[in-house]
């Protein structure tokens, strides 16, 4: 027998389709007229002559950041920093995540820690005691004043410790007549199985720690140490017109700054649009399902 859909079914499907579509565009045309902008002439991008494709198409905004050492090397603070503070945030919110979600009966003092650690989601220490502890531990102008600030995202806890107790207590029941510990709980059963929200929240710290640029202007004393985003937030900005050299102030004169922000945007936006496709196939619900036998 051939489904035939009835008529409110087909209006569903296309209004469904109209929005969804509209929605794909909101996303995308943007960052493709910003592209168009970054490879546009000078006098195009001034004059507002810029539609989704490059009117005079040039690569001196490109040519002008990518040449600098400046701008290499805050690439790689970036990507040093993408890295190292993926791996510590991931580390904290496993060994945060997963004693809290266990019962009562099991963790004695759960309540009390997870009181303690929900205060932080709404009350802050504030900028400038923050500033003052990573002055006092000897943190600032290295890279652990980019990481161990925010090493610890509870957001990201309460969602991987909801995720944990979600898991069938049968796993954890079998797993433990077989004479397994908490550690061997937590690295053969818990995270093997939560693949979907440790692929979502590394996505989400990858994509927190490349957007961050405050922290590096407020804990790096030198620009020498600033990461990417740091950057390219002061590049058009906050120019020294004392500290560059007469070759680069000419070459800035004939680079408009609409086309150099949109380069500097494009650029950043970059590496994550790359990422996502890779991580997006983990965005997947039911990875449990069909674990526990009846």
């Amino acid at each position: 027998m051939v489904y035939k859909a009835s008529w409110s079914r087909k209006v569903f499907i296309f209004f469904n389709v109209v929005l969804l579509s509209a929605i794909l565009a909101l996303g995308i045309l943007p960052f493709i007229h910003m592209l168009a902008i970054s490879l546009s002439s000078t006098t195009a991008a001034a004059a507002a002559e810029v539609g989704l494709w490059p009117v005079g198409f040039s690569l001196e905004a490109y040519r002008y950041l990518g040449q600098k050492a400046e701008f290499i090397h805050s690439l790689g603070v970036s990507v040093e920093r993408v890295l190292l503070g993926t791996v510590v945030n991931m580390l904290f919110v496993v060994i945060t995540a997963y004693p809290l979600s266990r019962s009562n009966g099991q963790f004695r003092y759960r309540t009390l820690y997870v009181w303690f650690f929900a205060v932080t989601m709404f009350f802050g220490g504030g900028l400038i005691p923050t500033y003052v502890i990573v002055k006092e531990t000897h943190l600032l102008d290295s890279i652990w004043a980019l990481v161990l600030p925010g090493a610890l995202n509870v957001w990201n806890a309460v969602m991987l410790l909801n995720f944990f107790r979600g898991i069938p207590k049968e796993l954890d029941e079998a797993a433990t007549i077989d004479g397994a510990g908490h550690w061997t709980l937590l690295w053969k059963i818990y995270l093997p199985v939560s693949l979907p929200a440790l692929a979502t929240i590394t996505l989400f710290t990858v994509v927190g720690h490349w957007n961050s640029w405050f922290d590096g202007i407020l804990y790096m004393n030198s620009p020498a140490n600033y990461p990417l985003q740091s950057y390219l937030s002061t590049l058009v900005t906050s120019i020294n017109k004392q500290a560059i050299s007469l070759d680069d102030l000419s070459r800035l004169e004939n680079i408009s700054e609409k086309t150099l922000r949109t380069a500097q945007i494009f650029l950043g936006a970059l590496p994550i649009m790359l990422v996502y496709p890779f991580l997006q196939k983990f965005f997947i619900k039911g990875i449990t399902v069909g674990s526990v036998k009846e």
